[in-house]
């Protein structure tokens, strides 16, 4: 329910996996994100670089969850609509 809310930064490396999950918004976040939301395919659906705090996205009809990381964490080219994630989890 919270995500990033409250945190002043993420690890580098890390993200965090929020599902179910089809929306999310960053208000009263302390700093910009990049989110990819998934279907329960974990295929993407939706990719948003550096969403400012203080907005709402939504992931689609097909969304199931959401990964929200630190801005810039991968580059600009490597994840695109459609491609299958794999993500390692961490507990």
């Amino acid at each position: 329910m919270w995500g990033l809310l409250g945190r002043r930064r993420l690890p580098a490396g890390q993200a965090m996996h929020l599902r179910p999950c089809p929306a999310i918004h960053t208000m009263c976040m302390r700093f910009p994100i990049d989110v990819f939301f998934l279907d329960r395919e974990m295929r993407v659906v939706r990719v948003i670089r550096s969403m400012a705090p203080f907005r709402t996205a939504v992931g689609g009809r097909a969304a199931h969850s959401a990964v929200e990381m630190m801005s810039g964490w991968f580059p600009e080219n490597a994840l695109h609509e459609g491609d299958v994630v794999d993500l390692v989890l961490l507990r």
